[in-house]
């Protein structure tokens, strides 16, 4: 007796745990259509973002080469005002060791107590003290400019950190956007996936109505044809009658012609592709680093390239101008490999010869990942 009413307490369990657990109707088409219009439009909201500060990225790296050409200048403007500076030193020691040695302090001097009028005097004595005043004011003048240049150069490369440091936010901001919007695409894609399914069971669903309503009039017609034999045979007249039907099945046939175009690879000249090379190769381990950079034993990563590509000490731009060069997907030997922040010149297998960065110069070493394949 209690064992049946356990079972009855567990079965009363049971259907009160079914009875509240909930049941979740599967979205309709109509609802995943309208979750991907709603996900497709974050989407280009998102890619419009993306684009601005891409476009603010391409803007920064382009003060980042001006910047560090200005630092490159007043570098050279400070050693030539050293130099200058030190001649000049060099010249005023020369004329006073002169003047010790002859005794032209007291030749002047003499000249000045002899002077035949107390005009001469002046004059002679105005111009000993304008010799002495122009090599002290010389001198102070190159001692200015040397000043001014040290504070230029600390100026500017302050400067050059601050934007760097706005790069590195960009770049920061560039991955998290770039990640969010491969997530929609994937949402997307989902959502396309589960409209199909969707669609499919719907259009099974129609077929199985179709089918259900076609086998009942066949039902409702067998049965109204065996009523009207019964009647029949009740009055004593058999009738006899043939029906005939033809049912013609359709097929729809369908052909897709044309098909998706073809890419065709971009035409390439080997000999200009190993020129390229060559130049990349000359100068590996024989220039150095420098934002803004693009001569001879000196460089930063895009006028590494643009020297490579042309022979020439002149820039094609910045890697974002690279990014918008057409893209290969067989990369040859003196193609580009660029993302963002970075670009060197293919050389095969995988590697790629570069203006790295400040202490390390033009290297060879790995494609970071990320990087896509142009050609000029």
């Amino acid at each position: 007796m209690r064992l049946k009413k356990v079972h009855k307490f567990l079965a009363a369990a049971l259907i009160c745990s079914l009875a509240v657990t909930p049941v979740y109707a599967e979205p309709t088409q109509d609802e995943l259509e309208d979750q991907k219009e709603d996900v497709q439009s974050e989407l280009t909201e998102l890619q419009e973002e993306l684009n601005t500060l891409i476009t603010k990225a391409s803007q920064l790296e382009t003060k980042l080469i001006n910047t560090g050409q200005e630092i490159i200048q007043a570098e050279a403007d400070l050693e030539a005002a050293e130099a200058k500076k030190e001649e000049q030193y060099a010249a005023m020691k020369l004329r006073i060791k002169y003047m010790y040695e002859s005794g032209s302090g007291t030749a002047t001097m003499e000249k000045v107590l002899t002077s035949g009028t107390f005009s001469d005097m002046l004059s002679q004595a105005e111009y000993s003290q304008k010799v002495h005043e122009y090599d002290r004011t010389q001198l102070q003048a190159y001692a200015d400019t040397v000043t001014q240049i040290e504070e230029l150069q600390t100026k500017l490369e302050t400067e050059m950190e601050d934007l760097k440091a706005a790069e590195a936010e960009y770049d920061a901001q560039q991955a998290v956007l770039t990640e969010t919007i491969t997530s929609k695409r994937d949402e997307i894609s989902n959502l396309d996936e589960m409209i199909q399914e969707a669609a499919r069971k719907a259009e099974e669903e129609r077929k199985a109505a179709e089918a259900a309503a076609a086998a009942q009039a066949a039902t409702n017609n067998n049965n109204t044809a065996n009523s009207s034999g019964t009647t029949a045979g009740t009055s004593g007249s058999t009738t006899t009658g043939g029906t005939s039907g033809s049912t013609t099945t359709g097929g729809t046939s369908g052909s897709t012609g044309g098909g998706s175009p073809s890419y065709t690879e971009p035409s390439y000249d080997v000999v200009t592709g190993n020129a390229i090379v060559d130049r990349a190769y000359s100068w590996v381990g024989k220039a150095e680093y420098s934002m803004g950079a693009c001569s001879p034993g000196l460089f930063d990563c895009s006028g590494f390239v643009a020297y490579c590509l042309t022979g020439r000490y002149q820039r094609l731009g910045n890697t974002y101008t690279f990014l918008g060069w057409p893209q290969v997907s067989s990369p040859q030997p003196g193609d580009v490999c660029v993302n963002a922040g970075h670009c060197g010149i293919y050389i095969g297998n995988g590697q790629m010869i570069h203006s790295a960065d400040y202490g390390i110069g033009v290297i060879i070493g790995p494609v970071q990942s990320g990087m896509i394949y142009v050609r000029y």
